[in-house]
């Protein structure tokens, strides 16, 4: 079984083809835990638009969608082209080529006119191949990243996984979902204004650095670690110590804007200063999704913690929330995407596809359509 997956949520065109093998036996309905089925990525294409929105700060909607509708047609010419070259194109001499049996596409959440420019897309697919389709929830695909790749994990019992708290962090998306089976999710909390994602980029505008901000402030933190300078910074940690499990991130942007202007410094010490500052702001960050996260799996009694999202990428947070959950939490399970299948890609949306495929989840082209606001569970 190949299914063919798009992304245009936000600013990365991708298109991805995977296929199930060992997995003829599965019947709708069956339970996803049980299965033994490989999945192998035959072409996972990403078209980043990070120069063209970097002069910004941000993405224009409007100029991601041109881009989109360019780069679609190339995107997908380039991801069959792989297919073709692929490990399975030399088991079968040569000639093999990839039949879609089955299209999935991102419809929300994200940034309307985006998705559209995908959902149209695959819709044409659909239609012309005469093939069903399943609409994918952008931030359940971030949870299913965490089955895409060498570390996939498709023998996993739902009993040993079961209950999970998943952190879905990015640019655009900070919530807590408790994920009690495959499809069964209570939102718990979620960010009340700026996204972790979003106050990174924004501090990193305040600071002068580039975009995307996330790497931009992690790469001068990494610089601050062999500083023989210290500069005095104390951050607020927003909501930390609020009972409900919300976050807020505008207030620490403000933070730092406040400090930046009363800061008085030599020119000589203006980039160690940046460099304490990225140090500060990220600690900052990660100490409020560490502290949330792991008093939500204690409340729940979670077996697994999952993360995901662009953010999930950090290797500091990565680093530390490993270390305590090692700490506090030894009996329970972590997992975390490969670095590359954190930020936006089709090869998530395919993995996700294929859960809801297993329970009949397909639907007719004409039914499709995009939500930008569209909510897990």
């Amino acid at each position: 079984m190949i299914i063919l997956a798009i992304d245009t949520s936000c600013d990365d065109t991708s298109l991805s083809l995977i296929e199930i093998r060992n997995g003829a036996q599965a019947k709708l309905g069956r339970v996803v835990g049980g299965l033994e089925s490989k999945i192998e990525i035959l072409s996972n294409i990403v078209s980043s638009q990070v120069k063209i929105h970097a002069k910004y700060g941000g993405v224009w909607p409007f100029l991601a969608k041109r881009e989109h509708q360019k780069n679609l047609p190339i995107v997908y010419k380039k991801a069959v082209k792989m297919a073709k070259r692929g490990p399975r194109s030399g088991r079968v001499g040569g000639g093999w080529s990839p039949k879609v049996d089955l299209i999935a596409v991102t419809v929300g959440p994200g940034l309307e006119p985006c998705l559209w420019t995908g959902v149209n897309f695959a819709k044409d697919l659909a239609k012309k191949l005469k093939l069903p389709i399943i609409p994918i929830n952008h931030i359940e695909a971030h949870i299913f990243a965490n089955f895409v790749g060498p570390n996939s994990k498709f023998k996993i019992q739902n009993s040993k996984l079961f209950p999970a708290v998943c952190l879905v962090v990015s640019g655009g998306h900070t919530q807590l979902i408790l994920m009690k089976n495959h499809g069964q999710y209570t939102i718990l909390g979620e960010t009340r204004d700026d996204a972790a994602g979003e106050c990174f980029d924004k501090v990193a505008r305040i600071l002068g650095l580039g975009y995307p901000g996330g790497p931009a402030i992690a790469a001068e933190a990494a610089k601050f670690q062999i500083s023989n300078f210290k500069f005095q910074i104390d951050l607020p940690r927003p909501m930390i110590n609020q009972k409900n499990y919300d976050f807020s991130f505008s207030g620490l942007k403000t933070a730092v804007l406040y400090k930046v202007r009363s800061m008085k410094y030599e020119k000589t010490k203006k980039k160690i200063f940046i460099h304490a500052m990225a140090t500060e702001v990220q600690q900052a960050i990660i100490d409020v999704l560490i502290y949330k996260t792991l008093r939500a799996a204690k409340e729940y009694k979670a077996k697994t913690i999952i993360l995901g999202g662009g953010v999930a990428a950090n290797d500091e947070l990565r680093k530390q929330f490993r270390k305590k959950i090692k700490k506090e939490l030894p009996n329970t399970k972590y997992l975390i995407p490969d670095t590359k299948f954190c930020t936006d890609n089709a090869a998530m949306v395919a993995v996700t596809a294929y859960y809801h495929w297993l329970k009949g989840e397909t639907q007719s082209w004409k039914k499709i359509g995009a939500d930008a606001n569209l909510r897990l569970g």
